[in-house]
């Protein structure tokens, strides 16, 4: 799931890494993309950085990301909602 919303990318993703940076989560996004090799639907991930301000998130949460201003090196993006906890 992709917007841009005042020239400002939002994505949708798992997290796959929290704790171990304070204030920082590793969130999976997963897109659908056609190979134009084999002309078939294939999926292909990425993974952001993002600033987590308060540490609420955890592995396995969904969650919603959005474009910031560079806040390190690596990070680029902050969470803006948790949408679905893990079980």
């Amino acid at each position: 799931m992709e917007t841009t919303r005042n020239s400002r990318l939002v994505r949708q993703g798992e997290v796959v890494s929290a704790g171990k940076m304070d204030k920082t989560v590793v969130v999976k996004v997963v897109s659908r993309v056609k190979s134009p090799i084999y002309k078939k639907v294939v999926q292909k991930s990425n993974t952001f950085k993002a600033h987590d301000e308060n540490n609420e998130c955890g592995m396995g949460d969904i969650v919603r990301i959005m474009e910031t201003r560079p806040l390190s090196k690596d990070k680029h993006f902050r969470v803006i909602e948790i949408v679905e906890k893990a079980k």
